[in-house]
């Protein structure tokens, strides 16, 4: 088992409110999707919020941000679902659900496998790739970073 797990953030501007007519489609396949992920191969966990299965975040009069959080055993993993099968065919819909975003709206980080991120920490995350670029401590799927290297230290006698 490694020391350290792959966490991701991802969000999205709503086109239209969650229970409109043009966000139906995105609603109806949002719980088998989640389905999908939570049995992928290594899959870790991911953000459960207690309304709609969405979490949402209103930054100082913005549009409505949806967001989802996660950890993944490593990059292959994550890779592998959102590349593929049904999450891909939803990804290709995007367009129909969310506005585009001029910013990074994907941002990944290591964590020890131990820990669960916080929405808070993680859009700390994606702030730090927006101001300084793809750093070790946040980055893509397209500038990705290993793993920290964890080192014993021995004291000698």
């Amino acid at each position: 088992m490694s020391e350290h797990h792959l966490a991701q953030l991802n969000i999205a501007v709503l086109r239209a409110p969650l229970d409109s007519a043009m966000m139906s489609e995105f609603m109806m396949l949002l719980d088998p999707v989640n389905a999908l992920a939570d049995r992928a191969s290594g899959f870790v966990w991911r953000h459960r919020p207690l309304d709609a299965g969405v979490a949402m975040c209103r930054r100082s009069g913005a549009d409505e941000l949806i967001l989802n959080l996660s950890v993944w055993e490593d990059i292959q993993s994550l890779r592998a679902f959102t590349y593929s099968g049904v999450h891909l065919r939803v990804m290709r819909r995007r367009k129909a659900w969310f506005k585009r975003i001029s910013d990074v709206s994907v941002v990944l980080w290591w964590i020890p496998a131990t820990h669960r991120p916080t929405i808070d920490g993680a859009l700390e995350r994606l702030d730090c790739i927006r101001r300084d670029g793809p750093t070790s401590q946040a980055f893509s799927m397209k500038c990705d970073f290993p793993p920290p290297v964890i080192t014993s230290i021995t004291e000698t006698r």
